[in-house]
């Protein structure tokens, strides 16, 4: 969103962050991106850091640094040079005076597509409260996009804006914090960016809902104890049985995170105490046969939950994920 303004850590009683510059971006681009088109970010930055001036978002600092902020986190997922870009000027169109046309007479016909495409979706609009039904918006959304990397830049821009969200009004917070919940998470998850997809819920989250994520967060704090070694255990076991059985793996286990607990409950009318699988292990072999050769194995090795095994292989989930789930008693 345009207009969306940042926090001021300093304000939260917490220590800023060194601020992340264009040299920063610029850096971290070297890595992956030739030196002409380092080069290209570069002018685009001096084009959307005039472009802005004298624009600052609530937390006083200039404006230009949330584009910066939501190009980093693009080039976190190694995204080519125009969505770079465009994402340095992704509220140019929306903010500022600058044409479309100018933009492409500067930096061409793609990056002026992007950047159109990111204003676009900025200014979609409902007639009935029925239209904007999230899963209405979320279809229109994914429908009217010609280029799906309108769609991450626009994921990016939100995921800086809610780590931002602090210094908002309480109304306006819980409202982006739904708004992201119901539409841009899912949207994440359809498009396999799951890393995306939880650090939006985990924020929309405590946006929305302050008391009860701090509530459920020291729950699961006070219920890990010490089942890191109880995992460890039984990590150990799992990948002690691939090796005997020649099925060359991997096993990883990790802790449900809140959102989804939360979801749960709500969804079953479970208390936390009533809730079986906090944790998960996640078991990574070579192909789809070899899944259900393993599924076999920790059958053998764990009772299953009778009624609890999912195959998304079978019948993939609608983003492509293809796994088998199963819930055993420990």
């Amino acid at each position: 969103m345009g207009r969306q303004m940042a926090a001021n850590p300093e304000q939260q009683g917490v220590a800023p962050e060194p601020r992340y510059l264009i040299s920063d971006l610029c850096e971290d681009l070297e890595a992956y991106l030739p030196p002409e088109q380092v080069r290209d970010v570069y002018r685009a930055y001096l084009f959307g850091a005039e472009a802005h001036e004298g624009q600052h978002r609530m937390s006083g600092e200039p404006y230009i640094y949330h584009p910066i902020a939501v190009a980093r986190i693009l080039a976190g997922m190694r995204m080519d040079v125009s969505s770079i870009i465009a994402a340095i000027l992704h509220d140019v169109i929306e903010d500022t005076p600058i044409a479309k046309e100018q933009i492409e007479q500067a930096f061409g016909e793609e990056v002026a597509g992007l950047v159109d495409g990111v204003s676009k979706l900025t200014q979609i609009h409902f007639e009935s409260r029925a239209e904007a039904q999230a899963e209405n918006f979320r279809k229109m959304m994914l429908a009217m996009v010609k280029d799906i990397r309108v769609i991450i830049i626009k994921l990016a821009d939100r995921l800086h804006n809610m780590r931002t969200l602090g210094v908002m009004r309480p109304e306006k917070r819980r409202r982006i914090a739904r708004e992201t919940l119901e539409i841009y998470a899912p949207i994440a998850n359809r498009l396999g960016m799951n890393s995306v997809r939880l650090e939006l819920q985990d924020l929309g989250f405590s946006a929305l809902y302050p008391m009860r994520s701090r509530v459920l967060k020291e729950a699961i704090r006070k219920a890990r104890g010490n089942r890191r070694e109880i995992l460890s255990k039984i990590e150990t076991a799992i990948m002690r049985r691939l090796v005997q059985e020649g099925i060359p793996g991997e096993v990883r286990s990790r802790e449900k995170h809140p959102y989804s607990l939360y979801m749960k409950m709500r969804a079953k009318g479970l208390s936390f105490a009533e809730v079986s699988d906090v944790y998960a292990f996640r078991i990574i072999v070579d192909k789809a046969d070899t899944c259900y050769r393993t599924l076999g194995i920790v059958h053998n090795l764990y009772k299953p939950v009778p009624g609890k095994f999912k195959d998304y292989i079978a019948i993939p989930k609608s983003n492509g994920y293809q796994s088998l789930h199963t819930v055993l008693f420990g």
